[in-house]
């Protein structure tokens, strides 16, 4: 949520940068939130001067009933009633007022770095970094759905009988690839000085609203209607929530946690070619990195977490690109973001399977995370989190792009985990 005294203070900027990211009604929306703060303000001024003479009124009126003077006294006494209904009317109406500016302001997506590149769609994302070959399969090479079938490793049909589409099932060699991947990817993550935490994948409205999924994206949960929970999309909503409501010392940065979990998305809308197999599901496991940073850290922290990223992704062996996202193609809360894709090589097309995005104090802000600093006062806090990684799509690119006459190659980073090199 971006902070009232900075969009006060510069507010012709706010609204260019909000453009920026295609909102389309940026300048008016700014303006609805800075007249409905000034009429907060306005009732605030009124409420505290009836405030001050009921309790002018009240010293009075304690003279008078001390010399006696019982009529003059309940004369005032009606007065401080009738300024007592008033008073109440005037908080009624700020904490109307504080409410729709809340409302507005939670309408605001986060402002784009400077280094964002104008533009609307993916078309326009800026290629910052791609490998210099791209592998060529030979004619006959299969797409990872006819591989995953072949090799009798992932079930989609099965999926569906269970739940319903977008719910695979792994079994063997697929199943013993997910482990594998997720324990390497949480080793490395440790190994680089993340800590592992095991967070919940139910959370609370708090928790979605700290970290910018709520208000506006229920669509796009699973609702636990009866206990009013919802099932993650990513573990970066649990594991930032551990810091709601905290006060951080300066020593503590930078703060880096990992985590596994299963994650869910409900993708309403999403049909066709792009979609099918592992391309996207409705549950998928995924492992993610959480950092809180000092803010004139967190740009530097950014660029370490791409650069981590960047090794899993050759530990894997796979040609990969990153991509820093145009104003348009941004999520709601970032201030910066990196897609990572893949090559998907026997699909012909480019996968995502990481964003690294730093929010600045977007989140910190919703959060209440704070930090006390060397002179004496609090101040947000900068978060920022990673895909490290998602695993449908690293996996369908792993299949794709180490397919051979013998099986399936598993990557040497990975054998250590998988306990074989190929699947056949």
């Amino acid at each position: 949520m971006l902070q009232l005294a900075h969009i006060r203070q510069h507010t012709e900027q706010v609204i260019q940068k909000l453009q920026h990211k295609h909102l389309a009604d940026a300048a008016s929306l700014v303006h609805e939130v800075l007249a409905t703060d000034d009429a907060r303000k306005a009732a605030q001024v009124q409420l505290d001067q009836l405030l001050a003479e009921q309790n002018q009124l009240a010293k009075e009126i304690g003279g008078l009933m001390k010399n006696g003077q019982k009529e003059a006294a309940e004369a005032l006494k009606t007065k401080v009633a009738v300024l007592k209904e008033q008073s109440k009317a005037l908080e009624d109406q700020k904490a109307e007022l504080e409410k729709k500016s809340l409302d507005l302001l939670v309408r605001l997506p986060n402002l784009p770095h400077h280094s964002v590149p104008a533009g609307k769609t993916p078309d326009d994302n800026e290629v910052v970094y791609q490998v210099a070959e791209i592998p060529v399969l030979p004619a006959d090479s299969k797409p990872h759905w006819e591989l995953t079938s072949q090799y009798d490793i992932i079930d989609f049909e099965l999926g569906v009988k269970v739940t319903g589409a977008g719910f695979p099932v792994y079994k063997g060699a697929g199943a013993k690839l997910q482990r594998a991947l997720i324990n390497f990817f949480l080793d490395q993550n440790t190994a680089a000085g993340y800590l592992e935490v095991q967070p919940p994948i139910l959370v609370n409205e708090d928790s979605g609203f700290g970290t910018g999924q709520l208000p506006d994206k229920e669509g796009q949960m699973y609702y636990v209607g009866i206990d009013n929970l919802y099932l993650i999309p990513t573990a970066e909503v649990p594991v930032t929530n551990l810091y709601r409501d905290v006060i951080l010392k300066e020593s503590d940065f930078p703060v880096r946690n990992t985590a596994y979990t299963p994650c869910f998305r409900r993708e309403a809308g999403s049909y066709g070619k792009d979609v099918r197999g592992l391309n996207r599901l409705h549950q998928f496991d995924k492992v993610e990195i959480v950092e809180l940073a000092h803010p004139d850290k967190s740009y530097e922290t950014l660029e370490k977490m791409r650069a981590h990223v960047a090794s899993l992704v050759e530990a894997l062996e796979l040609p990969y690109r990153i991509l820093r996202l145009c104003g348009g193609d941004m999520s709601f809360a970032s201030a910066l973001t990196y897609d990572f894709e893949v090559w998907s090589a026997a699909q012909g097309r480019w996968l995502e399977v990481s964003s690294v995005s730093n929010f600045e104090s977007f989140q910190a802000n919703r959060l209440k995370l704070r930090y006390k600093a060397a002179d004496g006062k609090n101040y947000l806090a900068h978060t920022l989190n990673g895909s490290a990684m998602a695993l449908p799509r690293i996996v369908a690119a792993l299949l794709e792009n180490h397919q051979t006459p013998d099986g399936i190659r598993i990557p040497k980073a990975l054998v250590p985990y998988t306990g074989f090199e190929y699947i056949r």
